[in-house]
């Protein structure tokens, strides 16, 4: 095992691990998403006018639909095809009418999901300069020679990295930086729970730690990968003696001893 992986282990198994990845994740619900007001006055009078292509044509035109249905996100994205298809129209709005206006007001100003607030967090947590020194934008990394982290989207640290390092994925990358004249990229990943999306998060980031480039790997893996389980997640960070896996909670330790 992977000497990293093995502190990221002990971390989680021994210490208060979850108390200390607040500070980094802290996944906390955003508010109920706001309504706009003259929408809501179009939703209200379709629904009491029973007018189901236009009471969908305005709902499909909300930030979060208030029903979770396979067929939605075809009809938002061709909105002509509301007209050609009277069945699924029919179907969806007499779920509508069953659920009455207070209900669809509740489910279209839900809060957004934790996960989908998880991915900036780990950016904001490199800003508050944890690591030491505190993220610099492109022009002053590629400009500079001590110990830096770099300071951009997904998107333009994978296109520093495709540029300089030999790294050859169409992915983004969360992690970018020089420590004692190494560069190191990786991907960081708070993994919620196994299965699902969960594995496609931790398979790109496998991916990434894996990859052939001129510069130090690695995956800033946290969540259930480090419970002691026969998951297939946990039983692969487990074989990966080369490939350096890791809690952001170590991540400070493993760059100054680069």
């Amino acid at each position: 095992m992977n000497h990293w992986t093995k502190l990221s282990i002990e971390f989680a198994s021994q210490r208060n691990y979850l108390d200390a990845l607040f500070s980094v994740y802290p996944t906390i619900p955003e508010g109920i998403r706001d309504i706009d007001k003259d929408l809501w006055q179009q939703v209200e009078q379709s629904f009491q006018a029973k007018n189901n292509i236009d009471l969908l044509n305005i709902l499909l035109k909300m930030d979060l639909f208030p029903i979770k249905d396979s067929y939605t996100a075809y009809l938002k994205r061709d909105s002509d095809s509301i007209s050609r298809n009277p069945n699924t129209v029919d179907r969806l709005c007499g779920r509508l009418y069953e659920m009455g206006l207070d209900k669809i007001f509740e489910k279209c100003s839900d809060p957004k999901e934790t996960n989908r607030q998880i991915g900036p967090l780990f950016k904001r947590w490199l800003s508050t300069g944890v690591l030491g020194i505190m993220p610099i934008k492109l022009e002053n990394f590629i400009h500079s020679k001590g110990n830096a982290i770099l300071d951009a989207s997904d998107i333009k640290m994978m296109e520093f990295a495709k540029q300089n390092l030999g790294y050859k994925h169409d992915k983004g990358l969360d992690f970018v930086a020089r420590f004692n004249g190494t560069y190191v990229i990786g991907e960081a990943k708070f993994l919620t729970d196994f299965g699902g999306h969960q594995n496609a998060q931790f398979n790109d980031a496998i991916t990434t730690v894996k990859s052939k480039v001129n510069a130090v790997t690695v995956a800033i893996l946290d969540g259930v990968p480090y419970i002691e389980s026969k998951n297939k997640m946990c039983k692969s960070i487990r074989s990966q003696n080369k490939h350096n896996i890791m809690s952001a909670l170590v991540l400070r330790e493993f760059l100054y001893s680069l």
